[in-house]
């Protein structure tokens, strides 16, 4: 069963979940794991492909999109199939995916704005429901 960990960020900005998002992805990468990032859609995954190019000056995670590299590394993926990945899934999609089970730990990020933050109450709930390990994290700081 996964261990499921949210991520509670302390701003209702909708752009910090994708930067914590990458900051979030260049450490389990660089611990060797492999990553799975499920985005809610083609202008979210376009978002953070750009900055995950980006959000650090002196480095980039390596990425590609799933659909086209299921092998990768590090996959960017909007799809109802997450290939080979085990490691960790970043949820960044609105509802809890189909393939969720396959993966050893999955990470939530929530943010301070009412919708999202909705809609990671619900998964929360069928997390518990399902009886998957869970544990917040809630940030003082960015």
């Amino acid at each position: 069963m996964s261990q499921v960990d949210f991520y509670i960020l302390p701003t209702d900005a909708l752009s910090a979940r994708l930067d914590f998002a990458c900051k979030l992805c260049e450490k389990a990468w660089r611990l060797g794991h492999r990553v799975y990032l499920h985005c809610q859609d083609e202008a979210q995954r376009s978002e953070l492909d750009l900055r995950l190019w980006q959000f650090k000056g002196e480095a980039f995670v390596p990425h590609d999109h799933a659909e086209q590299y299921p092998d990768a590394i590090v996959a960017l993926g909007i799809g109802s199939e997450a290939g080979e990945h085990r490691d960790l899934l970043i949820n960044l999609g609105g509802d809890v995916p189909a393939f969720v089970g396959q993966f050893a730990r999955v990470a939530e990020i929530v943010v301070e704005e009412p919708a999202i933050r909705l809609a990671a109450r619900e998964r929360f709930r069928f997390y518990r429901e399902q009886g998957y390990a869970l544990q917040d994290h809630r940030l003082q700081r960015l």
